[in-house]
């Protein structure tokens, strides 16, 4: 049975049968026209005591083999990024622990590896700059040890101490300086973390962009690309215009992945997003198709995947990560809908409910069964009962 039962948020019910899923086959050559990261999450111990501020207790052989799920499909695997719930249940022994382990196993798989590198290992919340630059160069030496590559992601810590645009550059040229191999930049915006609004020193958006090219530019060679998650498609494209030659532009806009990593002609994106954690044979089969000249197929897989995403990533973004979760368990990749720190229950029924639907449409549910088993019985937990009745008093 493949039949569900959709939730709306006045409580009512409607059925819904699902489709099959895309037919898919895994890439027979490694991905050549975009570079595509999926930043992956992290799967509980099932048993654990994942509550809310307990440190996260996990689930190590589903979290890798999730992994190796990515990049069976051509994939790389972004980690210890805020999709793994950094500053948001996963505390800095697992970040540290979490590194450690998938590098081992992207060696042990020839997976492309890069990891987020910051200062939140440090409890104290206000911390001088030279004191910023200190933590980001220790997870740089860690993380280079392990074998994987870097993301310097942006700080909270940096974003309190900085005073202006010149504090940004101080910071990130002497952390630049001691990599051993050329970084990615991360800037990633008020929506997916309020801590780091006004980051690179100003909240407008283009004068923050002018900071981010004197930053790269003053070390271009030391510099891989920057990740960037504001959310703006308008404001990605303008600064992708303005990389220097070699710097590459990866898209981490959830909202307008398509056309950015289609690109318009002169330049294109390349990926590095959470919504491919969600979507990855869908992502994998897209960029197959450019490499085989056909945009009309890339289209044609990955345009139905961005409503899907927009409804994961929908305000308040930060919780977008207990979509990714929900999907991973609905395509039968973790064996519980959980996440560290308690934050499954960072999305109400309804919410899932039109994941569960727009999965549907996009051709995301990888074992239709087993996700509509999965959901069904998840809202029968709820007191929700079949199609066309109300929630059970």
């Amino acid at each position: 049975m493949t039949d569900v039962t959709l939730l709306d948020v006045d409580g009512r019910t409607r059925p819904l049968s699902l489709g099959e899923p895309a037919a898919l086959q895994r890439p027979a050559a490694p991905l050549r026209s975009r570079v595509a990261y999926a930043a992956a999450h992290v799967v509980p111990r099932v048993s654990g005591d994942n509550v809310p501020g307990a440190p996260a207790d996990v689930d190590w052989d589903a979290t890798l083999a999730f992994r190796h799920h990515l990049w069976s499909w051509g994939l790389g695997v972004a980690d210890a990024m805020d999709t793994a719930q950094r500053n948001m249940g996963l505390d800095p022994a697992a970040t540290r622990e979490l590194i450690a382990r998938s590098a081992a196993a992207a060696r042990s798989a020839g997976g492309a590896l890069v990891v987020g590198v910051n200062t939140d290992h440090v409890a104290d919340e206000v911390i001088s700059l030279s004191q910023v630059i200190d933590a980001y160069v220790e997870q740089l030496h860690f993380a280079e040890e392990q074998g994987a590559g870097v993301v310097l992601m942006a700080s909270r810590h940096l974003a309190r101490a900085a005073t202006g645009p010149a504090d940004y550059e101080q910071v990130y040229r002497e952390v630049i300086a001691r990599a051993g191999k050329p970084v990615l930049l991360h800037w990633l915006g008020e929506a997916f973390d309020a801590n780091l609004r006004g980051y690179f020193g100003s909240t407008d958006s283009t004068e923050a962009a002018d900071v981010v090219v004197r930053i790269i530019e003053q070390d271009a060679e030391k510099i891989r690309g920057i990740k960037m998650s504001l959310l703006d498609a308008g404001a990605e494209i303008s600064l992708r215009a303005r990389l220097p030659e070699g710097v590459a532009m990866f898209t981490g806009d959830d909202y307008h992945y398509v056309d950015l990593i289609a690109g318009d002609g002169e330049r294109e994106s390349q990926a590095l997003l959470g919504a491919f954690a969600a979507i990855g044979p869908l992502a994998s089969a897209a960029i197959a198709a450019l490499d085989a000249g056909d945009p009309a197929g890339y289209r044609a897989l990955l345009a139905p995947t961005e409503p899907l995403s927009r409804q994961v990533f929908a305000a308040p973004t930060a919780y977008y990560k207990t979509g990714i979760a929900f999907l991973s368990w609905l395509n039968g990749h973790q064996p519980a809908f959980s996440m560290v720190g308690g934050l499954h229950s960072g999305r109400s029924l309804p919410h899932l409910s039109e994941i569960v639907r727009l999965a549907d449409e996009a051709g995301a549910l990888e074992d239709p069964e087993l996700a509509a088993r999965r959901w069904n019985a998840l809202l029968a937990l709820n007191g929700v009962e079949s199609a066309n009745r109300v929630l059970v008093p």
